[in-house]
Order: C-alpha cells, then sequence, then structure tokens
C-alpha cells in the first residue's frame, strides 16, 4: 500500500499556485516526494493537482492500494461523494481523479488538520517559490506585490504525433499546467 499526504495552495487564491505530495509505504518510510508549480489558478485547483500526482505516481509504479492524506476539506468530501463538483474548474480535475481511482483495487481519502500535512505544505510553498523566480529566504511578497510575477496566459502551437503533444518552437518550463484545446 502507498500512502499520499497531499497538499496545495495558490497565493492570492486565484494566484501563482503549486501541488506538493509525500509518498511512503506502509510502515511509513517515505518512499518519494513530489512538487509542481502550476501558473496562475485557485488553491482547489492546486489540491486536486496534488491528488492527481499521487494517482498518476501509484499507477506508473503499479500500486493497487492507496491512502490520501489531504487537509482540504473540500477536496476529501468531494471525492468521498458528500459534496457535489459544483465548479466547472474543478469538474474535469474530479473526472479525472475519478477514473485512476477506479483502476486501484482499493483506495481510501482522509482528512487531516494542517498540521498533519506539513512536509507536502512546505513541498507546495517550494513549488510557487520556484514557478515566481524566488529563493527560499526571501520574504513572501503580499497580494498586491505577487501581482508582478503573474503572467498573461501562453498561447503556444502544437501537434499530435502518436497520441501526444508536441510543442511547436516553445520549451515549457517544468510543471507548467497545461489545458487544451483542439481546433
Amino acid at each position: 500500500m502507498l500512502i499520499a499526504h497531499v497538499d496545495g495552495g495558490a497565493r492570492g487564491n486565484p494566484g501563482p499556485a503549486g501541488f506538493g505530495v509525500v509518498l511512503e509505504d506502509e510502515r511509513g518510510q517515505k518512499v518519494d516526494a513530489l512538487s509542481g508549480f502550476l501558473g496562475h489558478q485557485t488553491n482547489n485547483v492546486a489540491e486536486y493537482s496534488g491528488l492527481l500526482a499521487a494517482l498518476d505516481y501509484a499507477k506508473k509504479h503499479d500500486y493497487k492500494a492507496l491512502k490520501v492524506v489531504a487537509d482540504s476539506e473540500l477536496l476529501v468530501k468531494q471525492i468521498r461523494g458528500e459534496y457535489k463538483v459544483k465548479s466547472p474548474n474543478l469538474q474535469d480535475l474530479y473526472s479525472r481523479a475519478r477514473v485512476l481511482i477506479r483502476g486501484l483495487e482499493w483506495f481510501r481519502i482522509e482528512h487531516t488538520l494542517r498540521g498533519g500535512n506539513k512536509e507536502a505544505d512546505a513541498l507546495a510553498n517550494e513549488a510557487m517559490d520556484r514557478g515566481m523566480g524566488r529563493r527560499r529566504d526571501e520574504p513572501i511578497a503580499k497580494p498586491t506585490e505577487a501581482r508582478q510575477y503573474e503572467k498573461q496566459p501562453l498561447e503556444v502551437n502544437g501537434i499530435v504525433k502518436d497520441g501526444v503533444v508536441q510543442f511547436l518552437g516553445t520549451k515549457l518550463p517544468e510543471g507548467t499546467f497545461v489545458k487544451i484545446r483542439a481546433k
């Protein structure tokens, strides 16, 4: 069994966003850690991105059982079916998570207080720092100052080859969130 502590955050909500995931085995031994910068997103999109990263990891590494620990009550209750997913921004993420969960033999998601996810929270904050081009020892910008880091959506062209999108003439930074509309 794989245990994933997931977290996500956005400075300014929406604002520069990132996620963090700490993966452990059933004995509590750290297996891996994941993080990513998502660009300008909401806190809830960042939380779902952490969940999706954990689910993708479980699938890629052939884990059949996954326990997720998250401090987002909304995420936990939506995945459990206790809350409806009303936000159009979350519906696609929710659907992708449900598909990946169905691929597991066993799945459970639990809520924890913020203190129960300290390492995942730190990873999410480091991802936001990296994405904003900030060193760890720099103070966090106030929300009005943080706007200088925000960029307008970048439009890039690409083609699909063998089911994979290949961008033409553009290399995107690691962890860039991409939303694709086919023409």
